[in-house]
Order: C-alpha cells, then sequence, then structure tokens
C-alpha cells in the first residue's frame, strides 16, 4: 500500500507542476487539471493514513503525512484563490511545492 501511496503522489506532483508552470507564467490553472491534482493528493493522503494505520509506528511515515497535510492545507488555500479568479502568489505556490516536495521525499526516503 505504500508503494501505491508513493505512486499517486507522484502522478500529483507531476499535475502539481503543470499547474505551477500555468501559474508562474501569470494564468489561470485549468479547472480539470486543478481538480485531479486535488483528487490524487485526497487519495494519497487516505492510503498513507492507511499505511500508518495498518504497519508499526514508523516516523518517517508521521512526519510525510504531516507534511502533506500541511501542503494540502496550502493547497486549499490555492484552490480558494482559484475559484476567486485571482492568480496566486508566486511566493505561496513555491511554498506549497516545496512542503509537498519535502512530503513526499519523506515517504520515499522510507523504500531506500
Amino acid at each position: 500500500m505504500l508503494n501505491i501511496s508513493i505512486l499517486i503522489f507522484a502522478v500529483a506532483a507531476l499535475g502539481g507542476v503543470f499547474l505551477a508552470s500555468k501559474v508562474l507564467a501569470g494564468k489561470l490553472a485549468p479547472w480539470p487539471v486543478s481538480i485531479v491534482h486535488a483528487l490524487l493528493g485526497a487519495a494519497g493522503l487516505v492510503t498513507l493514513i492507511l499505511v500508518i494505520m495498518e504497519g508499526p509506528e514508523n516516523n518517517r511515515l508521521t512526519a510525510a503525512l504531516a507534511l502533506l497535510v500541511v501542503a494540502a492545507l496550502g493547497g486549499f488555500y490555492l484552490a480558494s484563490l482559484h475559484a476567486k479568479s485571482a492568480i496566486a502568489p508566486k511566493g505561496v505556490i513555491f511554498i506549497h511545492a516545496s512542503v509537498a516536495v519535502a512530503g513526499f521525499l519523506t515517504l520515499l526516503s522510507i523504500l531506500l
């Protein structure tokens, strides 16, 4: 199940790179891609929670979950700006992406 969670987050990250490229170019991101990105992030969080619930305590799993939840909160903020047809500040995009990447790498470190 950990591998599935990592795969889901990896695909979500690809969508995130596409979305960030649009926003950093000063354009609104396409809603369909934003929604798929959000759904994949949510699915990744759910699978990660299931991994934590079924296995022994692992501090790296918990840290990865915490980072990815913070990234999700940032994503909700970005979606709220998008819903108002406002282009997100670049700094917020970088913070969201940085926290998500840190969470993903923490998760990936468990396999390596």
